[in-house]
């Protein structure tokens, strides 16, 4: 097996999934459809012959510290994540590289920052950064309802030593006007006790394009199609449309660091009305969760941030696991095509709830 040496062989991959079209629905073929792309260490995701998103464990590259889903597109097939710094789009932020598509990981797990490693970080701190790496396939189905995926990961410290095992199912389904991914994410400590400790950086998360950020006028770096960056004193925030609304009626930034079940941020990408929501299941720890919800794209929930979140107001959850001991989490992602209701979004997580 020969793997994915660089980085421009990931964007042929990419390119190819977005442009495979309908051969897969005029085949007759399931119409959610996962294929394992071994060669590129890579799971593609079609739905309805219609490119979804992809499964990436490739530990080629340096950018990807931790498998991702990445590119994700809507029904209509709009991108809704960030391209940086796979795959830089005009206009683009270049800010935090470490967000890449959708992913799971944590900013301090005994000191350990999994979430904020990337080739950024400077040589001398790379003691203090952890990898998250694919270790193990296992089942993967395509269906006419549903598709799903199952992967073994572990969690490693700079020194090599695995800290947390993770056992991950991706379920993936879609229609005409939606796209959704539940994911179910089991975390079991290995040799020693480990805790997360209170921060804000974290967890389940997604970075999305421009179009769905907030409007801002901050001078930012930008990225054009080449990845070439440029300084920009005020951002030309035209087509820039995302407004977050969250299951407590929170709007726009006050959904920042709030408690919510869910939160949605939709927009306009192009001519397609898209929302982008994420529910946090009750079963999960601290339900309703903190979220991580930030003007500038990135949207995440983050049950181990309380004391940060509340400014003091609450205690530090600083949630631990023993040797042998398991936490489980659960997270859905629907993305809707056209215009959607906040009563609507109730009753899909009443559903998404029950389950």
């Amino acid at each position: 097996m020969k793997p994915l040496r660089n980085l421009s062989l990931l964007l042929l991959a990419i390119i190819a999934f977005s442009c495979s079209g309908n051969k897969a629905a005029e085949s007759g073929e399931a119409y959610v459809k996962l294929v394992h792309d071994e060669e590129n260490q890579r799971v593609d995701v079609t739905i309805g012959g219609q490119p979804f998103t992809s499964y990436l464990y490739t530990d080629t590259l340096p950018a990807l510290t931790k498998p991702v889903l990445f590119p994700v597109l809507s029904a209509g097939g709009s991108r809704i994540t960030r391209g940086f710094p796979l795959d830089p789009q005009p206009k683009e932020r270049t800010d935090h590289p470490h967000h890449i598509g959708v992913w799971l990981n944590f900013g301090d797990l005994n000191g350990i920052d999994f979430w904020g490693n990337s080739p950024a970080i400077p040589a001398e701190h790379a003691h203090t950064l952890g990898v998250t790496h694919h270790e193990e396939m296992g089942k993967i189905e395509s269906g006419n309802e549903s598709g799903s995926l199952e992967v073994s990961m572990k969690w490693y410290n700079a020194q090599n030593q695995a800290m947390l095992k993770e056992e991950t199912r991706f379920e993936f389904a879609g229609g005409d006007a939606w796209r959704r991914i539940d994911r179910v994410t089991t975390l079991t400590a290995i040799d020693e006790p480990m805790t997360f400790n209170d921060t804000k950086e974290g967890m389940m998360a997604i970075r999305v394009q421009r179009a769905l950020e907030h409007p801002s006028d901050r001078p930012v770096t930008l990225s054009d199609a080449h990845g070439l960056q440029t300084e920009v004193a005020k951002l030309d925030n035209t087509g820039v449309t995302g407004h977050y609304l969250n299951s407590e009626g929170d709007e726009g930034l006050d959904a920042w660091g709030k408690r919510a079940g869910w939160v949605a941020l939709d927009g306009t990408i192009g001519n397609e009305k898209v929302a982008l929501i994420i529910f946090d299941h009750p079963d999960n720890v601290g339900h309703p969760t903190y979220w991580h919800a930030r003007g500038y794209g990135l949207f995440a929930a983050n049950p181990f941030g309380q004391a940060t979140f509340s400014d003091g107001a609450e205690d530090p959850l600083n949630f631990s696991l023993n040797p042998g001991e398991s936490v489980t989490f659960k997270y859905r992602i629907l993305i809707h095509s056209g215009e959607i209701q906040a009563e609507e979004i109730n009753e899909e997580y009443r559903e998404y709830s029950s389950r």
